[in-house]
């Protein structure tokens, strides 16, 4: 058995909640190149990657250093990550974790399976951590994956790094004193995501749900879905007040202002180009008519060009 993901190249971290900068833009190839490709980050060079950690609100935290944001939730019960980065930074996590807590590390829950967000899985899973993620999570991680857009396969995970705990709609962990709760959304960046909510805190981690700092990569090869992405934005946005935190997959910290502004494009962009299917526009025809072009300023400055996004939003919506 074997899934096909077509992972394409995302973009990275920005600064700012709402608007992506270009220069950031380009540091983008060592957070993402490897997305989805565990056994290739080896050969990255991460002895210059600093692990750093963000206060976010009450007992939550970011860290950031390469690959997918992690958010931390540390108090009297333990620690809980979201996610965990490449294999070469977990002594660097586990420093930063350090640096907030005492206390062990308990818990890590997937917010999808690519392998800037489980890369840390094994290490931390021979430690003891137990792995939660979304069912798909765990079935995508245990068999062999092909991606065509890099001509690579990537082989199935070890044991040690399967999620051990899984779920099919929701999850609530009591730790800390309050809820954290994971909910699984409909196919969107891939078929396993997860929204985690930091009720108390309040504060929301979108995983690869919401790029802060340019057009998104949605990877149709793992079930992905632009119109996924988008119900997934309007989720994070019922959840979401004022006050909210939000942690993207990748770019800076982010708020409810940053997640609309999103939305908003991504609304925007596959409104456009679903009414030049309707008119019956090739894909040269479609990316001809930069229905992105409102938005290239400020979202197209990262690793997935406009005409890029505009194909897998035309793929996505010629494929439903």
């Amino acid at each position: 058995m074997r899934f096909l993901a077509d992972s394409r190249p995302q973009s990275g971290p920005g600064l700012g909640a709402g608007r992506p900068t270009l220069a950031v833009a380009w540091a983008v190839p060592l957070l993402i190149t490897l997305v989805a490709a565990p056994p290739a980050a080896g050969q990255q060079d991460f002895s210059q990657i600093e692990v750093k950690a963000e206060p976010v609100a009450t007992g939550v935290w970011m860290l950031t250093g390469a690959g997918g944001n992690i958010g931390v939730s540390a108090g009297e019960d333990g620690v809980f990550l979201v996610d965990d980065q490449y294999a070469p930074l977990t002594e660097k996590i586990r420093a930063a974790v350090a640096g907030i807590s005492e206390r062990p590390i308990r818990f890590v829950l997937n917010t999808h399976w690519h392998g800037d967000h489980t890369g840390g899985n094994e290490n931390l899973g021979e430690a003891g951590v137990l792995i939660v993620a979304h069912e798909n999570v765990r079935e995508r991680m245990s068999v062999e994956q092909f991606m065509a857009r890099f001509d690579r396969t990537v082989p199935a995970s070890p044991k040690a790094a399967l999620p051990v705990i899984t779920f099919t709609d929701a999850v609530t962990f009591h730790l800390n004193g309050g809820e954290i709760h994971a909910f699984h959304v409909s196919p969107a960046h891939t078929d396993g995501d997860s929204i985690v909510h930091f009720r108390a805190a309040n504060v929301l981690h979108m995983g690869d749900l919401y790029f802060q700092a340019g057009y998104p990569f949605v990877d149709l090869g793992s079930g992905g879905s632009v119109q996924g992405v988008l119900a997934a934005a309007n989720r994070g946005l019922e959840l979401a007040d004022a006050d909210t935190k939000v942690i993207p997959g990748h770019g800076a910290l982010s708020d409810r202002a940053g997640l609309e502004a999103y939305h908003d494009m991504l609304q925007a962009v596959i409104g456009r180009v679903e009414a030049l299917i309707g008119e019956g526009k090739s894909l040269e025809e479609v990316q001809a008519a930069k229905p992105s072009a409102a938005f290239d300023e400020t979202w197209g400055g990262g690793w997935i060009k406009p005409e890029d996004f505009v194909a897998t939003v035309y793929e996505s919506l010629k494929g439903e």
